[in-house]
């Protein structure tokens, strides 16, 4: 295995994966880590990032992003529109089709679009065969 693209690991997370590495040695399994040890790993993680220190250390990235107050606790999912309603500007508005022939209609009139401005198309492109 090539170990030189492999990132040297920081002094003092290497120090608290010795006090974790002690810890875990000496408690049962899945024993809650002390909170001593939690403040250590978020002040390492504030200068190294979350994924550096968790890594080395064998924590849990979503429980240390939380501690840093990085995931809030509830997330709202953006909700899609079920209509859109495109608004025609007031003032004017123009429509320009052009036919493969190249002939070129222009609709061009003050106040909002059309109602019917497809039909429009249609007639004009029917008429064009």
């Amino acid at each position: 295995m090539n170990r030189k693209n492999t990132p040297t690991i920081p002094e003092a997370i290497l120090q608290l994966q010795r006090q974790l590495d002690l810890f875990r040695s000496t408690q049962p399994g899945r024993t809650k880590l002390p909170e001593s040890l939690w403040q250590a790993a978020v002040e390492l993680a504030r200068q190294h990032g979350v994924y550096s220190v968790a890594h080395p250390l064998r924590l849990d990235y979503t429980a240390l992003k939380k501690r840093l107050g990085g995931i809030p606790v509830f997330r709202r999912k953006a909700t899609k529109p079920e209509f859109v309603e495109l608004v025609a500007p007031q003032e004017e508005c123009v429509i320009e089709f052009e036919a493969p022939s190249g002939n070129k209609m222009r609709v061009q009139w003050k106040a909002s679009a059309p109602r019917d401005w497809v039909s429009l198309l249609r007639a004009w492109r029917e008429a064009e065969r």
